[in-house]
């Protein structure tokens, strides 16, 4: 019999442009060695450029996908994006009770890449008081740090304070900051761990916090170590974004299969 292929369980919104999104999920977890079992939480209608609407699907509907696929497939991790509907929270809340020993991924999507408000404060309130008490890994931005704790003054503050939320680790990316090279930073048991330095690519990406949270997702149901998949999965997504493609008229689109190329 041949050896079992990890399955990841998706929650995150439909991208039609296909540079983030489940699409972008997909394809990484495929990248990692994983099946993805993707459920959608948000249909949107956007392009490389921006967002333009959202419209969450039936809480209903998605707790009958994620009951029937559990019932079916153990998967060895769980991934979140996109979440527009604090009833679509309350759903993954339920599902995630019944998965206390597997690694959550949370990537807390709270604006589009041109920075447009996806998220209000009770959206915000409910991620923090029903899943990131669940989550194994979050991977915020430096802007959705700052959102997520606005009563902080300074990044390793607001780290403090989202890993009081319950959340395991906090790996805070700083694409969005001023400094000649990208400084991820993570954090876990109320210190600072780790800061990762990655040279700073000209373009502009759709599509990297959801390669980066895939990526660590994937890692982890392959059974590595969370500091070795987090450094891994950085690893992975800078080349993806070193080697990505414009295919439309606004940002790059990551290359997750980067290294079938044989060029």
């Amino acid at each position: 019999m041949s050896q079992r292929i990890p399955a990841v369980l998706i929650f995150s919104g439909l991208d039609p442009s296909g540079g983030a999104g489940i699409q972008a999920d997909i394809e990484t977890l495929a990248s990692q060695g994983c099946h993805a079992c993707p459920l959608i939480t948000t249909l949107t209608t956007q392009d490389t450029r921006d967002v333009k609407n959202t419209m969450a699907v039936a809480p209903d509907l998605l707790r009958d996908q994620a009951r029937t696929i559990l019932d079916d497939i153990p998967v060895a991790a769980v991934k979140i994006g996109l979440i527009d509907s604090t009833d679509i929270v309350q759903v993954i809340h339920e599902v995630l009770s019944d998965l206390p020993d597997i690694p959550v991924i949370l990537d807390p999507v709270l604006a589009s890449g041109a920075n447009k408000s996806l998220a209000g404060q009770e959206l915000q309130s409910a991620l923090r008081e029903l899943l990131m008490p669940m989550t194994t890994v979050l991977t915020p931005n430096s802007r959705e740090a700052r959102q997520l704790a606005p009563q902080a003054d300074t990044l390793d503050a607001c780290a403090m304070s989202l890993l009081d939320d319950g959340n395991e680790f906090v790996l805070i990316t700083g694409t969005h900051e001023p400094t000649e090279k990208v400084a991820n930073t993570l954090y876990t048991l109320h210190r600072k761990l780790e800061t990762f330095h990655w040279p700073r690519l000209a373009a502009e990406h759709h599509g990297s916090g959801c390669t980066l949270a895939s990526s660590i997702a994937g890692l982890l149901a392959q059974g590595n170590e969370p500091l070795s998949a987090i450094h891994e999965a950085q690893e992975y997504t800078w080349q993806s974004l070193h080697h990505g493609y414009r295919i439309g008229k606004g940002q790059y689109i990551p290359n997750r299969i980067f290294w079938a190329n044989h060029d």
